[in-house]
């Protein structure tokens, strides 16, 4: 008893050391960027039958309400205008512009430790949403989302590992102005995380301004060309099949100053799109292969994500249900649609119709996460901290959704199958005159932290342990953390210089 208590315990100061010096990048378990795709929704036939669907979508039925802008670019590229206002696209233009359209794209941080690449079917997870509320759940609140608040989310997932880029998650409700919501967005996540920025713009009038910003944060428009550490998100069309006239002169501008687009096709299934999945799946791969048509018209490898977003509701109400299983297909087949075309592309998932952080939130937010990443998809959006339909957004809940999302990318690695990994010398050595069990030999030291994938949050312990602990919560662990990085000063914030001039140009109101 003595000595089994003693090697026990020596396994664990054994394991402490161990997990206390910081692995090298490529022996971690689990990283942004790695590789997804072994989940297969759609069978080969069934993606080929999605795109020739979406091909007759363009080609007879078309989109509505294009900008004059617009109409004149992909008319010129080889589109026809209808006598009903509609454009629409022959299976020849889209083609020839696919294979225009950019590949392998790389979006930057302003930390190019932070950089991401999009190319096959590597996974990063990241915030995204438009979320109008706070979730308190210390209170089981909601509020008015701040400029702050979006900030202190910039600030967090900065870092939080698992968390690989910040799309705005949050509007800043305490300013009604449209110019001075848009930069000053801006300037809260950028001086918030050096980690990929993507927003909104909610007007072309305030796009040039925008991009002024961004070029003053990367100290001049040619360095950020080079890097551009910003990108739009851009909800260009309205569905069903309808151009976004505001926001096509947004993606027009942001196209022009250098800055990547998000080309967000947000469909409800249901709704605004098929109530099967499938056709909502033609339907958002339409609408964003027209996107690519009009991305490519003005600048030919332009750097787009094909961002097919369909979203579903529960049809017994019309409410979102955007942590259900069908969400989670959805999302999953439209990330093989992005690998048939071998294009960048971005859906939703993890994301909960759970007003709080709990079991369900739990559930949902894994269910999508998993399968979102086991399918290949290159950008997944909302992967943390929405609630409520996307109504709600919580900093505890992003703090712990790390946590999820570490689980989801082990999910990711898959069981390696070696030589060494079949473990027959490990068996040889415990079973034949050896312990007679395989804690704290050699082996298992070594696959501690290449191998299994520790939570941050999560509980572990035995009853007994946690009783001892004081039965610790995980809601309050979370906010300990959030309390602890708010503490202490932004890593992303600018030089003061910098920042002084930013002030003096623009209105920022952080």
């Amino acid at each position: 008893m003595t000595r089994t208590q003693t090697r026990r315990s020596g396994g664990r100061v054994a394991r402490h050391a161990l997990r206390s010096a910081p692995l090298a990048e490529d022996v971690r378990p689990i990283r942004g960027g790695m590789e997804g795709g072994t989940l297969k929704a759609l069978s080969d036939a069934e993606v080929l039958r999605i795109h020739k669907a979406a091909l007759t979508v363009l080609d007879e039925i078309g989109l509505a309400d294009a900008p004059p802008s617009g109409i004149e670019v992909m008319v010129q590229a080889g589109a026809r205008l209808g006598d009903d206002g509609r454009l629409r696209f022959s299976p020849a233009l889209v083609e020839d512009m696919l294979a225009k359209a950019a590949r392998n794209i790389t979006l930057h941080g302003r930390s190019s430790a932070h950089d991401l690449n999009l190319s096959g079917t590597k996974v990063h997870y990241g915030t995204a949403g438009a979320a109008v509320n706070m979730v308190e759940p210390d209170g089981r609140n909601y509020r008015h989302s701040t400029l702050q608040d979006l900030h202190d989310a910039a600030r967090i997932a900065d870092q939080l590992d698992n968390i690989h880029f910040l799309q705005r998650p949050m509007v800043a409700r305490d300013l009604p102005d449209n110019l001075e919501l848009d930069l000053n967005t801006i300037y809260a996540c950028c001086t918030g995380t050096t980690k990929h920025v993507g927003t909104s713009i909610t007007e072309p009038e305030n796009a040039q301004a925008c991009l002024d910003l961004a070029y003053a944060i990367a100290g001049g428009e040619e360095a950020f060309r080079a890097r551009p550490f910003l990108s739009n998100s851009n909800c260009f069309v309205v569905p069903p099949l309808k151009f976004a006239t505001e926001s096509c002169g947004v993606m027009e501008a942001c196209i022009r100053g250098g800055m990547p687009v998000l080309l967000l096709s947000a469909g409800m299934a249901g709704a605004t799109a098929p109530a099967t999945l499938a056709g909502a799946i033609v339907q958002a791969v339409a609408e964003c292969l027209a996107g690519i048509v009009y991305v490519n018209a003005i600048a030919p490898g332009h750097p787009a994500i094909f961002g097919t977003w369909p979203f579903v509701v529960d049809l017994r109400t019309g409410a979102m249900s955007i942590g259900s299983g069908e969400q989670a297909l959805l999302t999953a087949g439209c990330a093989q649609m992005h690998q048939f075309y071998g294009l960048p592309g971005g859906a939703a998932a993890g994301a909960s119709d759970s007003k709080l952080p709990d079991m369900q939130a739990g559930w949902e937010q894994m269910c999508s996460n998993v399968m979102a990443g086991l399918s290949g998809l290159n950008m997944v959006y909302e992967a943390a901290g929405m609630h409520a339909s996307l109504l709600g957004f919580c900093h505890e809940s992003l703090i712990l959704g790390d946590d999820l999302i570490g689980q989801a990318l082990r999910c990711l690695k898959g069981i390696e199958v070696t030589d060494d990994t079949l473990a027959i010398e490990a068996m040889r050595e415990v079973c034949l005159g050896g312990p007679g069990h395989y804690l704290g030999v050699g082996e298992t030291l070594a696959r501690m932290e290449t191998d299994y994938v520790y939570p941050f949050h999560g509980d572990r312990t035995s009853p007994k342990e946690w009783e001892e602990n004081k039965k610790p919560d995980l809601i309050a662990g979370a906010k300990a953390r959030k309390e602890t990085i708010l503490a202490t000063s932004s890593m992303a914030a600018l030089d003061p210089v910098m920042d002084a001039d930013i002030r003096a140009r623009f209105p920022i109101k952080l």
